[in-house]
């Protein structure tokens, strides 16, 4: 079954990562970020990483150190460590999705992204699939999930069902996705999973969004958002195709 996304999703523009600014004492995906975008009246998108235990955290990395400091897989920390961790340029440790589902309160649309937990994005052990859906169900305001593991989208939903869910999608470039095989590259490019996993949405990277592909998904109906946004110029061009952003670095008007 394919749920379209709420019409939240198409006209309030959602802060990458929350909005974070270090400067400010928010770190990305931080409980400071996340609570800016809800006060801002901006929707939100965060990305989610398993704890030891298989939570859903809200964190963008494979590893720690950038964003903490620490060297170290974030699935190799228990929750209540993680929580003791600080996140570099604020006050506070990593949070849960549940944590964040609850400080959202349904106030703004909330876009989760799931970061693949395969290598070649393919079936991974579904532990991180599991606890976002047991986070989200029963959550009462927009809501959406994606991936740009194909396979964990799949799965979500058969979990999740009533739950938007859309890839996460790019030109995958030798450059920017070198650890994928040339073959898994490829493949992705031509999105051919969208039916198949019941998605209604794509969030394409915003310097692809030319590509012939996007162009056929957006005229068979699929809804098309894009990441990252990082300025007007670069907005007003994203507009011409994708009918809600992803931004960070500067703040977007809300479209009439």
């Amino acid at each position: 079954m394919t749920r379209r996304l709420p019409d939240a999703f198409r006209h309030i523009p959602l802060a990458h990562r929350a909005l974070h600014d270090k400067s400010a004492g928010r770190p990305e995906n931080s409980r400071a970020a996340i609570m800016a975008a809800v006060s801002a009246g901006y929707g939100i998108e965060i990305d989610v990483q398993p704890s030891q235990e298989g939570c859903a955290m809200v964190f963008h990395d494979y590893d720690m150190a950038r964003l903490t400091g620490e060297r170290g897989p974030i699935q190799q920390r228990r929750v209540a460590e993680l929580a003791q961790v600080p996140l570099l340029g604020g006050d506070e440790g990593v949070p849960t999705l549940a944590q964040v589902l609850e400080l959202v309160g349904g106030k703004v649309p909330l876009l989760i992204e799931l970061k693949d937990q395969h290598g070649q994005m393919g079936a991974t052990d579904g532990r991180l699939e599991a606890s976002v859906a047991d986070a989200v169900k029963g959550y009462g305001g927009p809501v959406a999930v994606m991936s740009f593991n194909p396979e964990m989208v799949a799965r979500l939903a058969g979990l999740i069902p009533d739950v938007p869910r859309g890839l996460t999608t790019a030109g995958f470039s030798p450059e920017g996705w070198g650890l994928l095989k040339p073959a898994v590259r490829a493949r992705l490019r031509e999105i051919p999973d969208y039916d198949r996993v019941g998605a209604s949405f794509i969030s394409h990277e915003v310097a692809d969004l030319d590509s012939p592909k996007v162009a056929g998904m957006k005229a068979r109906g699929a809804d098309i958002l894009c990441w990252t946004v990082k300025s007007r110029a670069q907005e007003q061009i994203a507009r011409q195709v994708a009918c809600n952003i992803t931004f960070e670095g500067y703040l977007p008007d809300f479209p009439a």
